[in-house]
């Protein structure tokens, strides 16, 4: 669960997170939204990926990016075993 933590400590990666809500995205498309250069996404992209919070799928000749719903339901509910009573 630090992974996450740590994944999601970040700005830019939370904003990564947020485009994936909508639709799986390539990284050149996720990149798109960013004024950062494709290496650092790509950084990004993996730290998502070592944290769960993001799969990645090969369609035809492209590498798509979605999100890992079942690591969110996790987090949903730890976060919720800590609601008393």
């Amino acid at each position: 669960m630090n992974d996450v933590f740590k994944a999601l400590a970040d700005p830019t990666r939370r904003e990564i997170l947020g485009l994936l809500q909508e639709k799986d995205l390539t990284a050149g498309e996720i990149s798109d939204n960013f004024n950062i250069s494709k290496p650092s996404i790509s950084h990004h992209l993996n730290i998502l990926k070592n944290a769960d919070l993001i799969i990645q799928e090969r369609k035809g000749q492209h590498l798509y990016y979605s999100l890992n719903t079942t690591v969110f339901q996790d987090i949903i509910h730890w976060v919720l075993s800590f609601k008393k009573g």
